[in-house]
């Protein structure tokens, strides 16, 4: 998307271009086919691609190829957008999504168009549907390892930021989105990315920076001729926003001699820069007239509240200005809703989470302790074992000593019975010696 308001004092800019930097047959259909579509896409907001998005489409239909019929509704959403048929716009990125489906050889084509249908949403205030097309497309390139996914998420969160007015974090996101396309190998996105950069620093005053990056995009404008509105745009931002008015009117004679200017940029984009030029022309009427053109409120709110005070006619710069600051406050609890909404999924997500690491904890648990209670069970029988052996072993070692006791008592007993025996045995050999003899034994006596 393109909304692109310059202001006498800064600079409002949601979003960036949506034309392509380079066009790519990403769904691999025939190069015939191929050329028809490349040169929609370049006049993508030209109410004529209706007509070659339906020829697409039939051809898609009368091959039996979904890939045609892609090609045909990614033609026809962007001039849906243009002429304000939102519903028309989804139910066409509704039926790409359907036939893309779980197909992971077409990410590469569901990446972008995703991406730019995302830009559509945050300009016309459903920062909160981009938001989850975001995280579910951040999901899918988590799950399928794509550096070039991951960049086209942070790239929609960046804008999401853009939008909000939190510059620094749509930086954040813009740089990390330049890091994942390094990564992606997909350099053709690297100068759209350091263009929406210039942006955010344009609207925070930090003209260096803004200078650095347009400078770093315009490095590719010999490889992609197509940069050349994106950067003109840009430095016209920054010049405008410098007050350097000479070189402001010199970009906005090249961009208004440009033929590709109208086709590539959207209407309220031509509009702030237009309003831009007037008022630095002047002519104060004629930018007001020009302004009450534009198609959001707020635009139209800064757009004139700068115009009058720059007349300084205070009461109609006050009244614009409070009306501003209401529908700033309104998108302010928009978003805070939205940021509601996404947070209470996120926690109902991340509680279910929890409960599913906490069940398998305790099922871990639960396992574990199971071993350990065998474990003791069987430890103790071996205890039990052990000890009932002692003690029968105990109990037989006594019992062979009392019988080795008994044996040894026995034996001496023998032993000494054994000697009585021999000694009476020996009295009664000396009784018969001594009758044969003659010679009584006294002791007889």
């Amino acid at each position: 998307m393109a909304l692109a308001i310059l202001l006498s004092g800064g600079i409002l800019t949601p979003g960036g271009l949506s034309c392509r930097a380079q066009i790519v047959n990403r769904l691999k259909v025939d190069d015939a086919v191929f050329q028809r579509y490349a040169w929609g896409r370049m006049q993508q907001f030209n109410p004529d691609n209706l007509v070659l998005a339906d020829s697409l489409y039939n051809i898609g239909i009368a091959r039996a190829n979904f890939r045609y019929k892609c090609l045909g509704l990614s033609l026809e959403f962007p001039v849906r957008f243009a002429q304000g048929e939102y519903e028309r716009m989804d139910e066409a990125v509704a039926e790409i999504k359907e036939m893309i489906g779980d197909r992971k050889d077409t990410r590469s084509f569901y990446f972008p168009v995703i991406h730019e249908y995302c830009q559509f949403l945050i300009h016309i205030g459903r920062a909160s549907d981009a938001m989850l097309e975001a995280r579910a497309m951040e999901r899918i390139a988590g799950e399928e390892r794509s550096a070039a996914g991951k960049m086209y998420a942070h790239r929609i969160v960046g804008l999401i930021q853009s939008y909000r007015t939190n510059s620094y974090l749509a930086i954040q996101n813009f740089t990390r989105a330049a890091d994942y396309c390094k990564t992606a190998k997909a350099e053709q996105e690297l100068p759209n990315l350091y263009i929406l950069i210039a942006q955010e620093y344009i609207k925070m005053k930090d003209f260096e920076n803004a200078e650095h990056y347009c400078v770093q995009a315009e490095r590719y404008r010999e490889f992609f001729p197509s940069l050349r509105i994106k950067t003109l745009m840009t430095r016209a931002y920054l010049y405008n926003a410098e007050e350097d008015y000479d070189t402001f009117w010199d970009c906005y004679d090249q961009l208004m001699n440009d033929p590709l200017y109208r086709v590539q940029t959207e209407a309220d984009s031509r509009y702030g820069i237009d309003v831009a030029y007037l008022q630095s022309k002047g002519l104060f009427n004629e930018a007001l007239a020009k302004a009450d053109s534009l198609g959001t409120a707020r635009d139209r709110y800064e757009l004139k509240h700068g115009i009058y005070a720059a007349q300084r006619r205070f009461e109609p710069a006050y009244g614009e200005i409070s009306a501003l600051m209401s529908e700033k406050d309104s998108i302010y609890i928009r978003v805070q809703n939205e940021d509601m909404a996404i947070l209470d999924a996120e926690m109902n997500n991340a509680q279910l989470r929890q409960d599913a690491e906490r069940l398998k904890a305790q099922n871990q648990m639960t396992i574990m302790l199971g071993f350990l209670v065998m474990f003791a069970i069987a430890f103790m029988a071996i205890l039990l074992s052990q000890w009932q052996l002692r003690q029968n072993l105990e109990e037989m070692r006594k019992k062979n000593t009392q019988m080795l006791a008994s044996r040894r008592a026995f034996q001496k007993a023998m032993e000494a019975k054994e000697s009585e025996n021999d000694y009476k045995i020996k009295i009664l050999q000396n009784r018969t010696t001594n009758r044969l003899t003659g010679h009584e034994d006294y002791l007889d006596y």
